[in-house]
């Protein structure tokens, strides 16, 4: 068996706690396994790449051509080596949520979408139904094209000793011209691998609420998540939700402020080591998923959490 994991590295930045989730995965098969990073600035982080858990090569592709990656770009990168591949593992991440269906099309196969078990070569438990149930699949298809949930392995260790190579660079999508990025920047954790999350739902009431809750995370050192609904509605920025359509998240505490607890945003945080939840409604689905939970208007709970901190 030979493995491609396809890391998780765009506009210069190697996300490490994705791309070590889907190393893991792939070290359930007994394999040699090879990880692949595209885009500007790849070569750099390669050495960090190789020191992963049981990592043989690290694929460089490294080009000015390659900034600003777009999906298709990435999708030709992967495709210029896949005949060498039984399987390709895609770290979870925007850039490769989008090309890995390109990739599957292409090799005439069905993705498997962020699997959360490695069961043998060809058996994988995913979840579906937003996290309501969990399915094994078993894939004939040749080869194995498949995301990986972060949240559901243990990150691979910094004990490797991989080489690099050099791959030679595809030519980029010329349907797609890049025009600009916007990246947030923020005091806060980053809400992928932060130990600690608080978020908030409409019970919140509005920009005050989400003030509010700001700093209780400065007190608490804490990323900020919010349910779809309140980012549909303008109140925070895409990169705080947390759902099935949102960040997968996994910390030791989630808050969960006025959540009523849809599975589309249970979906999204049902690997937290402790839930609390915090909701007027003594009814609402978020209690049943909760270690803590307390009755009570969240607006007010997070103000009096402040002041006690």
């Amino acid at each position: 068996m030979s493995i491609l994991v396809v890391s998780d590295f765009s506009e210069g930045s190697f996300r490490a706690s994705s791309t070590r989730a889907a190393v893991a995965a792939a070290n359930r098969i007994d394999g040699n396994v090879d990880l692949l990073i595209a885009g500007k600035g790849a070569r750099a982080a390669s050495d960090a790449a190789a020191k992963l858990h049981g990592v043989t090569r690290v694929l460089a592709a490294d080009s000015d051509s390659l900034d600003h990656l777009s999906p298709e770009t990435l999708a030709s990168q992967v495709l210029a080596v896949a005949s060498n591949y039984t399987h390709i593992f895609f770290a979870l991440g925007f850039l490769n949520r989008a090309a890995m269906p390109r990739v599957a099309a292409k090799l005439g196969v069905s993705p498997l979408t962020e699997i959360s078990d490695v069961i043998d070569a060809s058996t994988f438990k995913r979840a579906i139904y937003a996290g309501g149930v969990i399915t094994t699949v078993k894939t004939s298809g040749a080869p194995v094209v498949a995301s990986v949930r972060t949240t559901s392995f243990e990150a691979a260790a910094d004990d490797g000793a991989a080489s690099v190579e050099d791959l030679a660079p595809v030519e980029a999508f010329a349907k797609n011209t890049f025009r600009s990025a916007e990246i947030m920047k923020s005091d806060h954790p980053d809400l992928l691998t932060a130990k600690r999350v608080v978020a908030g739902g409409q019970g919140l009431d509005g920009e005050a609420g989400f003030k509010a809750l700001e700093a209780l995370a400065d007190k608490l050192g804490a990323a900020i998540g919010a349910t779809r609904v309140v980012v549909d509605n303008g109140l925070c920025p895409n990169e705080w939700q947390v759902g099935q359509t949102g960040k997968i998240v996994a910390p030791d505490l989630y808050i969960a402020f006025g959540i009523s607890g849809a599975l589309q945003h249970l979906a999204g945080m049902m690997g937290s080591k402790v839930i609390v939840a915090v909701n007027k409604d003594p009814e609402a689905p978020i209690f049943d998923v909760a270690d803590y939970g307390l009755v009570a208007d969240a607006a007010s709970a997070v103000e009096e959490l402040t002041k006690a901190l």
